[in-house]
Order: C-alpha cells, then sequence, then structure tokens
C-alpha cells in the first residue's frame, strides 16, 4: 500500500479509537504489559485498509497499524483453522506431534504449556471469546489455562444469536461486548485476552445491512465486506474501553487471519494469489495474512517490518514481553528487536510447510519452502519455484532456472520432514475440537457446565473434516 494512503487510513482510525476521554490510570508502577490477541477467522491480505484496501473502511484495525507495526510478510505456517490455532496456541511446528493435516480432535502435548497455560503461571488472568478447535474434546479454553471463557449463545443462524432476553443478535457484535466486558472485569491486573470470532467465516449471507452499506464493494464480497466491518467495530470497543482505564500504552495487541481469504465469499489476498477454496490451496495467498503488532509502550509507531515472521512467533514474543523463558519446545522467533529496529535481517531464514496426512482432504495438503524471495511448492508432476518479488500471483516457474536455489532448498525440506514423526491419524476416532460452554455469560469452572450436546445428531468425524 502506498505510504500517504496508509497514514490517511491510520490517521482516520486513530481519531476514531480516541474518541473517549482517559480515565485515570489502573496500571501500577511495573505491571505487566496486557496481552491481547486477536485471531480474526478467513482474514484477507487484501481485506484490510492498511494493507491496500480500499473499499472496506477498518479504521480501528488501521490504528493499530499506525501506532505500531505492519508485518509483510507473516505467515500461518499450519493451515487450514483448527492446525493454524493450535500452531498459535503452542509456539510449535505441529507436524511434531503428528497433527499434519486438518486432524480435528487430536489432543494437544499435555506436558507442553499452551500460551493460557503459561500466562496463567506468570500471574495473567486468562480469557477467551469465540471459536476454539483445538485439541481433543476434552481440551477446552476452560481445560486448558483459560481462566474465563465466554459462553457461545444459542444460533438461530450461523450468525445470529439470541440474548438472554430472548432477542436476537449479530454474533459479531456479541462477541465485541464479550471483549469490553473481560477488560472491565479484569483491568485493575494484568489479563491475556485471546479474541477468536467465528467471523469473517463463511456464511456472509447473514451479515445486517447497516455494516453492507458503509463499504462500496459490490456484489457478492459486499456481504464479507460487511462482516469485516463489524470485526473492526467489535475491536474499537476493546480499544475505547483500553482507553477509558488507560490500558492503551501498556497493551500488546497481535491481529492476524488463522488462514488466507475465503475466495467463495469474495475475499481478498490482496497482490498474491490464492486462498480458501480448493483448487487455490497451493498459492501463496493462502498462508500470507495481514499481521499487526501494537505496543505503544515498546513498538515504535507507523513501521513496516518486511522480514519473514509466523504465527509460530507470538508465543516467543509474548513470553519476552512478560518477562518468562520460553519454554523448550517452542520454535518461534521474539519479534521485539525486529519491530523495534533493533535487528534488521528475516526473523526466520526459512520457514516450512508439511500438510501431509493421507487421510486429510486432498486439496488441503501442501508442501511448500519460503526463502528470501523464493517459494518452492511441490505439485504432483514436481516442485515448482517462484520468485515472489518479481511475480507474486506465482504465474511462472522458473525452477529450471535456478537449479541451485531449488536444491539448498529442497535439501533443508528434505531435513525438517526428516525429523517429524508420521502423521498421527487418531483424530477420526473423535473428529471435533476442545470442548466450549454454552449458553450466556462467562464460564469459570469446566466441572460446572452441561457439556452435553443438545439436538445435536452424530457427526461423521470424515465429514466433519470437510469443515475449514
Amino acid at each position: 500500500m502506498k505510504r500517504r494512503n496508509f497514514l490517511k487510513a491510520a490517521a482516520a482510525g486513530i481519531a476514531a479509537a480516541g474518541a473517549l476521554p482517559e480515565r485515570a490510570s489502573s496500571e501500577s508502577p511495573g505491571r505487566k504489559p496486557n496481552i491481547v490477541l486477536l485471531f480474526i477467522d478467513d482474514l484477507g491480505y487484501g481485506d484490510v485498509g492498511c494493507f491496500g484496501c480500499d473499499d472496506i473502511p477498518t479504521p480501528h484495525i488501521d490504528s493499530l497499524a499506525a501506532r505500531g507495526a505492519r508485518c509483510t510478510n507473516s505467515y500461518i505456517t499450519n493451515p487450514p483453522c483448527s492446525p493454524s490455532r493450535c500452531c498459535l496456541m503452542t509456539g510449535m511446528y505441529i507436524q511434531r506431534f503428528g497433527k499434519s493435516g486438518m486432524a480435528r480432535g487430536l489432543p494437544i502435548p499435555q506436558d507442553h504449556p499452551n500460551l493460557a497455560e503459561f500466562l496463567r503461571e506468570a500471574g495473567y488472568v486468562t480469557g477467551q471469546i469465540g471459536k476454539w478447535d483445538i485439541g481433543s474434546h476434552e481440551q477446552g479454553p476452560l481445560d486448558r489455562g483459560f481462566m474465563q471463557v465466554a459462553r457461545t449463545p444459542p444460533a438461530k443462524k450461523p450468525f445470529i444469536c439470541l440474548r438472554e432476553d430472548g432477542s436476537e443478535g449479530f454474533r459479531t457484535d456479541l462477541d465485541g461486548d464479550y471483549m469490553a466486558e473481560f477488560v472491565e472485569r479484569n483491568h485493575d491486573q494484568p489479563f491475556f485476552l485471546y479474541f477468536s470470532p467465528f467471523a469473517v467465516h463463511s456464511p456472509s449471507k447473514d451479515t445486517p445491512e447497516r455494516y453492507r452499506k458503509r463499504t462500496t464493494a459490490t456484489g457478492k464480497r459486499r456481504a464479507l465486506a460487511g462482516a469485516i466491518v463489524a470485526v473492526d467495530d467489535a475491536v474499537g470497543k476493546l480499544l475505547a474501553v483500553l482507553k477509558k482505564h488507560n490500558l492503551t500504552e501498556n497493551t500488546l495487541i497481535f491481529l492476524t487471519g488463522d488462514n488466507g481469504p475465503n475466495l467463495g465469499e469474495g475475499g481478498s489476498p490482496g497482490p498474491y494469489r490464492g486462498g480458501k477454496l480448493p483448487g487455490n490451496t497451493q498459492y501463496e495467498g493462502w498462508v500470507h495474512t495481514p499481521a499487526i503488532w501494537s505496543w505503544p509502550a515498546r513498538v515504535p509507531e507507523g513501521k513496516t517490518y518486511e522480514g519473514l515472521t509466523c504465527t509460530m512467533d507470538v508465543y516467543a514474543t509474548v513470553a519476552a514481553a512478560a518477562g518468562k523463558p520460553l519454554p523448550k519446545r517452542c520454535e518461534g522467533t521474539d519479534l521485539l528487536p525486529y519491530l523495534r529496529g533493533e535487528k534488521a535481517a528475516d526473523a526466520h531464514d526459512m520457514l516450512f510447510w508439511h500438510n501431509a496426512d493421507p487421510k486429510d482432504a486432498r486439496h488441503r495438503n501442501l508442501q511448500v519452502v519460503r526463502w528470501k524471495t523464493w517459494r518452492l511448492v511441490k505439485y504432483p508432476d514436481g516442485w515448482r519455484l517462484f520468485d515472489l518479488e518479481a511475480d507474486p500471483k506465482e504465474t511462472t516457474d522458473v525452477a529450471d532456472a535456478h537449479p541451485d536455489v531449488v536444491a539448498a532448498m529442497r535439501k533443508r525440506h528434505d531435513a525438517f520432514v526428516a525429523e517429524l514423526p508420521p502423521p498421527d491419524t487418531s483424530w477420526q476416532k473423535d473428529g471435533r475440537g476442545g470442548r466450549r460452554p454454552n449458553g450466556w455469560g462467562w464460564a469459570t469452572d469446566p466441572a460446572k457446565e452441561d457439556w452435553k450436546p443438545k439436538g445435536r445428531k452424530k457427526r461423521n468425524p470424515q465429514k466433519g473434516q470437510k469443515q475449514t
């Protein structure tokens, strides 16, 4: 995105976020920073204003970039939704415990603390809102480190929920209200909030017209555009309550998508090609997502970092911010020195994708290496090489012209794969992600929740894997 357009959009976001007056600070001297992860479902690189989108206004998200740093080469190393979330919360290549595809229902390691458990032990109050889709059925957020979990209200349609008084509400609106509630309840102590809404996952047809008409999008993209506006409004609710309690400066916020856009809904991968749609998942757009880090007290405003980063880095960066040693099995990089300009190189020399579960849907199999400007992809007829700087749409295979590059990347790929165990297909016995509490309000004790599904037919785990 041209810098003048980025600055214009960001300035509007700052104005929107600054509408409320400050209150006296809730912070105490030396207090650890609050941590907020905003993990948006199917958010495309080209669907956010500060990353070049011109038909969907996202002033609140843009304000995060204006007050922090955009990462323009940020990746999801384990798409789609369930693997992506497991990677984020464990800070490791999840193939190392056998999750080599969707593998919904496969347990995450019991002997490795996920990010919520790690921060809970560091003295944080931990909260989760929205989609979970991590681990086995018995590994819900209340079972794995989260102390306060927003219950999932009953739904008339995927995005139309019933409030406790019987009225209807748009799911993303309710999720945004939960974010504000969590901060209101916990502003006097360090908190970790993991916001992972179902938005902007399909179907977008339930998006209210009041959101659609705030965009200039047309056709099938218009409904998705409205859903993104609703997410931006939810982010605005968060920023307003942080400002109210004078927590803006000392709150570390990270925003990205769980994978690339849903092309069937009109999502945009920006300058790249591909996304979440069979026939398009081999391309860059399925794994290259917009990413923003904001921590006004420690990260300079308005920065752009172009080095290779990925969601494994979230755990490492948060651990550094909290001042706690990183668990041994975590593989990410602390990005703070890169975001502050103290280091200028790539945070990762190479990144690998190895979704190779033989029981998974074929279009989700993905074997890729990313190095410098190169992207090496395994196709049925062999390896293809693309220079993303010269050819972001991946239209021209240059493998024959650069055999030395192919050989070097193949060697590193083969060494990475040799370290991995075989894919664990035991997920077929379950096919469900971790359990979530249902109803209204906040759940705090798994022993007090009714985990029996109501009005739900027994699902075939194989068919359950189709949902991404």
